[in-house]
């Protein structure tokens, strides 16, 4: 049976992917006079301006992982499919139909006519057969995405408008490939795929709703719309994602009309910002979990071992030990002040039919007391000074990774440097501007870690296969936190055939399960979106999902394609949006992105922002 959703007439505005804390925000904004400040672009245009804190890892769709380059990637580059802001099912795409073989290996994708790269081009199969099999064929072409052409057999473009994937076996994610597909007549160009990040000539060609324009590391990004975008032109005249540090610098812009839109607030932000003229707060359930990650002992696929993880980790009697001592109530209550769910499974609840909680049995709950039984049947005493010291007589002395840009991690530092020292357990906290370096290397003993998770889970299950290790140490590899697993690998290939929807999500929740008790990754919270725009620069704007969503960190462009600036608010439905839902904008429909940098390696979360 052909899949085949209909076009609308008049597109919901929906809101773009760009990760930022996101709170409830209402269906529509009534429409108030835009005042002209330092965004607005010279020409008369209006430009939208986003503070973002986590650098740009590449601008090469192969390569980027974290969640601002992916951001950007949605917005510059058509997927195959897309998510509805609504509800997240599957919509059209550069593809505007689907339909598998009776046995689902073979699937056949109707590609649009009438999308078009930016340099004119018409885009066609032959694009995304070749995007499919490069990433087939050149492994550093598949770093990001690998995942999700690994089970491909061929992939074929019989002519310009079919595209033919035949599989090695059936694979539940064919509606929900989260690749960008590039332009062929520009990428086939490209040498070395593991050194191009794609920041060197500008205009980028994409085919997505804005264009890049300028890129400067840990500035800013800037794009346009693209003015052949099938599904209609963005309002604003330019886009901006500037980089600002210090987070309480990115609220001082938005207070003075320098950014139109700030996310990944503190509650003592978001309440301060709360009372503030033409400043709206979105607080809204969270797609991300927040986590603590233990190093399990970082090794590459040949079997190698590197890094300089403490060795006391690899036993669970202290991983185990370590969690039982993490009160996550009082992180949720002090930390996060309620702005946050207490974090028991991997997928955030928002996530209803994936969503997973240990049974009483098998929970960690807080129990100090249980923690220091723990470690002494273990062998690890205190001594004369009261640390504990392990079985080599080396204290037990841990080091953790922290995003010196993110307040949380600062402030749930301090937290278990008091309830682990009371066990005689110390713990550095190293805040570091980007983690990516000494985590890629493995040399660290814990981390904060944490994930933006999308409605089709499977990339954020890959990320903890063996198959997401890097192949040698000196490599470059998917995984999030260096484990492998053999019973998860197999519940993995479970889930991933599974097209019976109740039955893939049992699967998915005995991952979770099998995950929560190798006691690798303790889910400490799932943070709720708190973010903030400005009103009198944004007349509506789509939250995702439209009912409590958020506006940064979306499955797909609706955000930012969507937002209609203030000034113009009253102007229908120009460029093919409609103007429901809220507006986040900063005049004009270029899109920059301030301050992002390029690393190259691994990529890994260098603040609280991280993978889609």
């Amino acid at each position: 049976m052909v899949t085949k959703v209909p076009p609308r007439p008049a597109p919901p505005r929906r809101t773009l992917r760009l990760q930022l804390a996101a709170g409830v925000v209402a269906a529509t904004l009534t429409a108030v006079p835009h005042v002209a400040r330092a965004e607005d672009d010279k020409s008369g245009g209006t430009t939208l301006t986003v503070a973002v804190s986590q650098s740009v890892d590449s601008l090469s769709p192969f390569l980027a992982q974290k969640l601002t380059s992916t951001s950007i990637h949605r917005l510059a580059y058509e997927y195959l499919t897309n998510y509805d802001p609504k509800d997240a099912r599957t919509v059209p795409g550069l593809a505007t139909e689907w339909k598998p073989s009776p046995d689902k290996l073979t699937w056949t994708y109707t590609i649009r006519g009438d999308s078009y790269w930016s340099d004119g081009t018409q885009a066609t199969a032959e694009d995304a057969a070749w995007t499919f099999n490069k990433m087939m064929t050149d492994p550093n072409a598949a770093t990001a995405n690998g995942s999700f052409t690994a089970n491909f057999e061929k992939v074929t473009a019989p002519d310009p408008r079919t595209l033919v994937i035949r599989l090695k076996k059936p694979q539940a994610t064919m509606t929900a490939l989260d690749v960008p597909i590039v332009p062929k007549h520009v990428w086939e160009k490209v040498g070395d795929f593991s050194k191009f990040n794609n920041d060197r000539q500008f205009p980028v060609v994409g085919n997505g709703p804005f264009v890049i324009t300028d890129y400067k590391v840990d500035q800013y990004i800037k794009l346009k719309p693209n003015k052949r975008f099938w599904r209609g032109v963005p309002k604003f005249d330019e886009l901006v994602f500037k980089y600002y540090k210090d987070g309480d610098a990115a609220v001082a812009a938005l207070q003075k009309g320098e950014v139109s839109f700030v996310p990944n607030l503190t509650p003592a932000q978001a309440d301060a910002l709360k009372s503030q003229k033409n400043i709206k707060v979105n607080d809204a359930p969270g797609r991300r979990f927040y986590a603590l990650a233990t190093n399990p002992g970082a090794r590459a696929q040949d079997g190698r071992t590197f890094g300089n993880g403490h060795k006391a980790l690899l036993d669970p009697a202290v991983r185990k030990a370590l969690f039982l001592a993490v009160d996550r109530t009082t992180l949720v209550d002090k930390v996060f002040q309620g702005h946050a769910v207490e974090g028991e499974g991997y997928i955030p609840p928002r996530f209803g039919s994936y969503f997973w909680k240990p049974d009483g049995g098998q929970e960690r709950t807080y129990d100090p007391e249980e923690a220091a039984k723990v470690l002494d049947a273990a062998g690890y005493r205190k001594n004369a000074d009261g640390k504990r010291v392990g079985k080599d007589g080396r204290p037990l002395d841990f080091r953790i990774l922290c995003h010196a840009t993110d307040p949380n991690d600062k402030a749930v530092g301090k937290y278990l440097q008091e309830w682990w020292g009371e066990l005689g357990i110390g713990l550095r906290v190293e805040c570091l501007d980007s983690v990516s370096d000494p985590w890629v290397k493995g040399d660290y003993d814990l981390a904060f870690d944490g994930w933006s998770v999308n409605p089709d889970p499977d990339y954020v299950l890959s990320i903890h296969t063996c198959g997401a290790l890097p192949a040698t140490p000196k490599d470059s590899g998917a995984t999030d936190n260096f484990i492998c697993d053999k019973e998860f690998d197999g519940l993995y290939a479970r889930q991933a055939v599974e097209y019976d929807t109740a039955k893939r999500a049992d699967l998915v929740k005995r991952m979770q399960s099998r995950l929560y008790d190798t006691g690798y990754m303790n889910v400490m919270a799932y943070p709720n979106a708190l973010e903030a725009y400005r009103t009198d620069r944004i007349a509506s704007i789509t939250t995702m999902p439209e009912a409590a969503g958020n506006l940064w960190g979306q499955d797909g462009y609706w955000s930012w394609w969507s937002a209609v600036p203030a000034a113009s608010a009253s102007g229908g439905s120009e460029g093919g949006g409609s103007s429901t839902g809220v507006i986040v904008g900063i005049g004009a429909a270029v899109v920059v992105v301030v301050g992002l940098g390029v690393v190259l390696g691994l990529r890994r979360r260098s603040t609280a922002d991280d993978r889609e």
